[in-house]
Formats: C-alpha cells, structure tokens, sequence
C-alpha cells in the first residue's frame, strides 16, 4: 500500500516543442519565454529533477507495501507501524516551510544537493537497522532531508516557467514521474518484499547518488540571496507544536481523551502552535508573511490539500492493514490491487495542465474532491468482510486515481499563482506543509479510531470490516469538508449575484 506522502513535490511536466530553457546565472532564475529552445543542459538537469521526484514516488509507496512485514519482524503494533508513515510526515512538513526559505535565501541549488545527500544516507540507515525506533528516526530524518528538497525542486520549476500555459504543463511532466515511482514502487515493493523488506529501504540509495552526481554537474549555481534571515523560533514553535499535537492524538486512545497528561499536551500543543503566529507578526524575516493568508484562493488551495492528502494517505494506509493483516492478500496482490490507481494518476496527469487552462483550477479541485468523496463512499458502502474485488474495491481505487490527478497539479496552481517569483518558495513551502500537517493529524485520527479497543497487530487481524468503519467515514468527512471549502465562492456568486 502506497501512503503517498511525497506525492507532495510529484510535480509532472508536460514538455512541448516550444518549452522555456532553464537558466539560472549570477543568482537570478531566468524566466523564460515559449520559444527558448530545450538544449541539452536543460534537458539534463530536468531529468536530474525527475529522477529525485520518481525516488520520492517510489521510496514511499515502497514501504507503504512493506509496512505488515516491518510489523511482523520488529513486533511493532499498528499504532507503531503509523509512525513510520507519521515520522516521515512530521519531518517532511515541520521544515517545509523552513526549506522554501532556506532555498530562496542560500540558493536552490546548494540546499537541493544537500538536502539530496542526507536523504541518500537515511535511506541506507533505514535498510540496515534492527529497532523500530531507529528506523521511525530514520524516516523522520529523510522527511527533514524532503523538506528541503521539496520545495527547492518546486521553486525552480516555478521561477523557470511563466504563470500560465508554461507552468501548467510544467506542474503537469513532473507529476508523471511521482507518479510513475508511486506506480512502479507498488510493484517493487510486493517484490521487493518478498525477498525482504528492508529492499525497500535500500534499493533508491544508488539512484540518489547518481542524482546527486548528475546534479553537482549539470544544476547551474546560483547565488545566495542578498538581504533575509532564517526564522529559526518560529520553526522551532511549528515542528514542536504539530509533534506533540499528533504524539497525543496517537497516544489518547490508550491513556484516555479526558486523562490530565492528554488535556495538557493539547493545551501545550496549542500553546506552541498559537506562539507561532505570534512570533511570525514580530519577526523581521518570518517564516510565513501572514499577509499572504489574505488572498482567499491560496487559503483554499491548502485548505483542499489538508482534504486531498489527509484523506488519501489515510485511506491507504487503512487499505494496508486491511487487505495485507484481514484479508491475507500477499504485497505483491495488494500493490496489484491498488495499481489502477497509480496508471490513472502517471498517464492522466499529463493532460491535467491543458484542463486547467479550459476550465480554471476552482472546477478541477471540486472535480477531484468529488472523485474522491464518491471513492471513499462507495467502499463505505460495498465494502465487507470478504469483498469482492471488481465490485467493492475497483470501483474506489478507480475514482482515488481520478481525484488525485485531478487534484493535486490543480491545487499546486492554485497555491502559487500570483505568487512573487522571490516568494515562490514560500508559496510551494506552504502548500506542501498544509498537506503534510494535515495528512498528519488526519493519519493520527484514523489510526486511534481503527485501533480502538484493538492496540496490537494481532488485534487488528483478528477484526473484521467494522473495525475500519469509523476511519472510513472520517476520511469521508475530510473529503466533503474540503469539496464544500472549495466549492463555496462558486456557491455564493450564485447565492448573491452582484
């Protein structure tokens, strides 16, 4: 099972004849015009991209198809086996934000090395540890190293292509090849997991060295930006409130909702988050300019990613567990089961920019809203103790797939159109953390409703359909909440035509 937490910087390219050359000299990102020819380095150093994109894709849904055999070798419940998917999360979305900063004010280039270089080293730790808890750390390392990756590579596509046709084909050949490591990795987990699943940690690390290799030579430098400043008080307040907040999520099921250790880590969670803002209104280089949460399309648009990832990423790890540990359906069956889904998003995507064009982003995302709410719905409904595949799972996977290629080129748009080419990072930075954070705390929800009253694997294996029930209608819930966000300015044109 593929939890698609990378999914978040799968940005597709569609490349036509007449495509912008990529510059990048004495520290400015050239914006290109339609009719710059593609010449060799530009070639080059997108391939570079692509290849660390379609690691990410494939990383992830590795493991996610690895996740019961993880479980059954280190003797980690399911409570435990969410934070290898959570420790990830956490690290990719509490320094996203810090990532777009750092990249806008370093250079894109350094940090993106960097960044690529830490995660090459935690993909080999990850292959070679014994403890549970090494490895969630070394997964929330890699989500650290994400986090900077991330919006680096997302930034210099967007300072590279002109708001418009430009970049909506270009956020819609880069998603292909997320996409196409999520397809692939579906495949290669089951494989991989077979012959054992520590495979699935260890096979990316030699193709992010050749990235990194290939990078060093063909990414142009760039320069350091003149003036700025990191915020390092208000990193600090946002990971530490978002860890805490989803450590007790997690943990309240076992020690109670009501219990006084659970009431003072939310209080203190919120505490740290609520400090965030306020250190953001007084800092001189904050991490987030507030002013930016003004504009209504770019607070919906990460508002529709915390409904697009919360619910996606929660819907497949529940698909996990139920058709691995409840079923007894071997990787390889399972990651056969969800492909449909992943062939939808790798060969839709491509034409998700020319819809977008036709239509307007608002149309696309409550297109891929619905798509998906109808997923989540129908296997509410079909689903069983003994599913049938073709009648109860199919039919889900196939409107998933729709939805996410539908969705997420869609909302990148939105979260970074009218954006400033010197606050793009920021933009991307944002909307990638609205997804993580919320994929987050939704995964923490549906983890403490599907293991209530059943904390182990074994318990979990001996329920049936029912014990998933609640998390299902949450992620339902997720869905609609963000379709009727989404869809409410259209809602109220109708309601009140000036």
């Amino acid at each position: 099972m593929r939890i698609d937490c990378t999914c978040i910087y799968i940005l597709p390219v569609t490349i036509s004849d007449a495509t912008p050359d990529l510059a990048i000299s004495s520290g400015a990102t050239a914006t290109p015009s339609t009719d710059q020819a593609w010449t060799p380095r530009l070639w080059g150093v997108l391939a570079v991209l692509c290849l660390v994109m379609f690691l990410d894709g494939l990383d992830v849904s590795m493991v996610g198809v690895a996740l019961p055999s993880i479980g059954t070798e280190l003797g980690l419940s399911t409570t435990s086996l969410q934070w290898i998917i959570n420790g990830y999360v956490l690290g990719f979305g509490g320094l996203l934000l810090l990532g777009g900063r750092t990249a806008d004010l370093l250079g894109r280039r350094r940090v993106f090395l960097i960044a690529l270089t830490v995660f090459a080293i935690a993909s080999l730790v990850g292959g070679l540890v014994d403890n549970g808890t090494l490895l969630i750390a070394s997964r929330f390392v890699k989500g650290l190293a994400a986090a900077f990756t991330a919006p680096t590579a997302m930034s210099i596509l967007t300072t590279t292509f002109k708001e418009g046709p430009a970049r909506n084909r270009a956020l819609s050949i880069f998603s292909v090849f997320g996409a196409s490591g999520y397809s692939s990795g579906l495949i290669l987990g089951g494989l991989l997991t077979s012959a054992g699943w520590r495979w699935t940690f260890l096979m990316p690390v030699p193709f992010a060295v050749l990235a990194l290799v290939a990078g060093a030579v063909l990414i142009p430098r760039d320069r350091a930006a003149d003036n700025g400043g990191h915020d390092i008080v208000g990193a600090a307040t946002l990971v530490s409130g978002m860890l805490l907040a989803v450590y007790t999520v997690v943990s309240a099921p076992a020690r109670g909702w009501a219990d006084p250790l659970t009431l003072g880590s939310f209080a203190l969670a919120a505490a740290l988050l609520a400090s965030f803002f306020v250190v953001e209104n007084r800092v001189a280089h904050p991490l987030v300019r507030l002013s930016i949460l003004r504009v209504g399309s770019i607070v919906r648009a990460n508002l529709s990613i915390v409904a697009l990832f919360g619910s996606y990423l929660s819907f497949q790890f529940m698909m996990t567990i139920f058709l691995q540990s409840v079923l007894g359906w071997s990787p390889l069956e399972m990651a056969l089961g969800l492909l449909p889904a992943g062939i939808i998003v790798a060969f839709g995507s491509p034409f998700v920019g020319r819809l977008i064009d036709a239509f307007g982003t608002a149309r696309m995302i409550i297109a891929a809203l619905t798509s998906l709410s109808l997923g989540y719905l129908w296997f509410l409904f079909a689903g069983s103790d003994q599913p049938h595949y073709a009648v109860a799972i199919l039919p889900s996977v196939l409107l998933l797939g729709v939805g996410f290629a539908l969705g997420f080129t869609s909302i990148m748009a939105q979260a970074t159109s009218g954006v400033d080419d010197s606050e793009q990072g920021l933009a991307s930075g944002l909307v990638q953390t609205s997804a993580q954070v919320g994929a987050a705390l939704v995964l923490a929800l549906t983890t403490a409703l599907v293991t209530a009253g059943s904390h182990t694997a074994a318990g979990i294996s001996g329920a049936g359909f029912h014990q998933f029930h609640s998390g299902l209608v949450l992620v339902t819930g997720v869905a609609l909440l963000g379709l009727l966000i989404t869809v409410s300015p259209l809602l109220r044109r109708v309601l009140n035509p000036a």
